[in-house]
């Protein structure tokens, strides 16, 4: 239920950690953008090319990240922050219809799309908290505000510049990525204090979840609108069910202790998680990315020879999943799961003759090293139980 504007704007503590029904509006609007950018990772055919789509692919994220960051900080009942959300709806859908031509005349709806998301919301954070007098909320907003006016300008650039615009969008980003990092040093409001990161609730780590849940939902999504323009046949329905088996093998992965880890990183390293899942996170979504492209162009053509940017996309997109997820889990954990790296691993070495092999049986074996750390005693421990739920902690 909406509230009015007049009421404190900043999240209380002790207030509730479930996501309203506009945030889940906003995270699948945000998925479809996903899904969207799979679709054209697919269709490219360089490398230059897949690189630039990474990109994009990072924008919509970040843009994502720092909204559900100002959902967790700020009470997403209030009107401004409901206005903000929609604001950032409005920007996913800009960035999304403008990236299959990004590289044209479509590359300044793009940036003014990304740019307008942070700035508008910068504008009402700093605007509502002045008017009730919260200053160091005002100056947390403001700090986000003045690096998103610095990237922007950038953004904006790199859009009407016809030559150097991957270079000068890449300094945009990385500005953005890096400016959080450090905390958003501003100059006369210094950096957000690190109390401001330990503040955070149970409802940051459950966004982070669903959001990732529902972006796996891309790998057997894109796949399926390929075979529905294509003819129904043995190999393409073999290679749907395989990127049905790798969507469950990484949720299942994915969800494996990851109660446990937010429960002890809350207690050891209160803040620590949610300055560190940004930037993990972008590296798991990379690889649900991947993956959900490979199976679009494997379901498009399931036989003869696996050309080798096809192989880096079948093979690597997994890997860059479980890469991502084990690196959250050192982050805050300090173990590394080296059984689950190393079944992925294996893969590689099929590298000098797999390009000989059809794609539809590079992707069997892929879900094979998935399903073997996952479905089979490490131990004599399985890290399921029955029904492919994951075993609770002992002890």
């Amino acid at each position: 239920m909406t509230t009015g504007g007049s009421a404190a704007l900043v999240r209380r503590l002790d207030g509730s950690t479930r996501a309203t029904l506009l945030e889940l509006l906003f995270d699948v609007v945000f998925v479809a953008a996903l899904a969207q950018t799979s679709k054209l990772l697919a269709d490219r055919n360089s490398w230059a090319q897949s690189a630039a789509v990474l990109l994009m692919l990072t924008a919509i994220w970040w843009t994502w990240s720092v909204t559900s960051t100002t959902t967790e900080f700020y009470d997403p009942q209030q009107r401004p922050i409901q206005t903000i959300l929609m604001v950032a709806m409005v920007g996913s859908v800009g960035m999304a219809a403008s990236l299959p031509m990004v590289t044209g005349a479509q590359a300044l709806a793009f940036a003014l799309a990304y740019v307008g998301t942070h700035v508008v919301r910068g504008i009402v954070l700093v605007s509502t908290l002045y008017r009730q007098q919260h200053r160091s909320a005002m100056a947390r907003a403001t700090r986000f505000l003045f690096w998103f006016l610095v990237s922007g300008v950038l953004w904006v650039v790199g859009a009407v510049s016809d030559t150097g615009r991957w270079w000068i969008w890449t300094t945009a980003i990385a500005i953005d990525l890096l400016s959080a990092a450090a905390r958003y040093p501003t100059p006369w409001l210094g950096r957000v204090p690190l109390d401001q990161y330990d503040r955070t609730t149970a409802h940051l780590g459950e966004r982070y979840q669903q959001f990732v849940i529902l972006a796996l939902g891309d790998i057997i999504l894109v796949p399926t609108l390929e075979l529905s323009r294509s003819e129904f046949d043995r190999l393409r329905i073999i290679a749907l069910l395989c990127a049905f088996a790798i969507m469950l093998l990484l949720w299942q992965i994915y969800v494996y202790r990851a109660g446990e880890l937010r429960e002890t990183a809350a207690v050891s390293l209160p803040g620590r998680s949610s300055r560190i899942a940004p930037y993990t996170h972008l590296v798991i979504l990379v690889g649900v990315l991947v993956t959900a492209a490979s199976f679009d162009l494997v379901v498009n053509r399931p036989t003869g020879t696996t050309p080798v940017r096809w192989l880096v996309l079948i093979i690597g997109g997994p890997l860059v999943f479980v890469l991502g997820r084990a690196l959250f889990a050192y982050l805050l954990s300090g173990r590394v799961p080296w059984g689950r790296v190393a079944s992925q691993l294996l893969p590689l070495l099929l590298l000098p003759w797999a390009g000989g092999w059809s794609p539809v049986l590079v992707t069997a074996i892929v879900a094979l090293a998935l399903g073997v750390h996952v479905l089979f005693p490490r131990g004599g421990r399985r890290e399921t139980r029955r029904g492919l739920g994951p075993r609770p902690p002992t002890g």
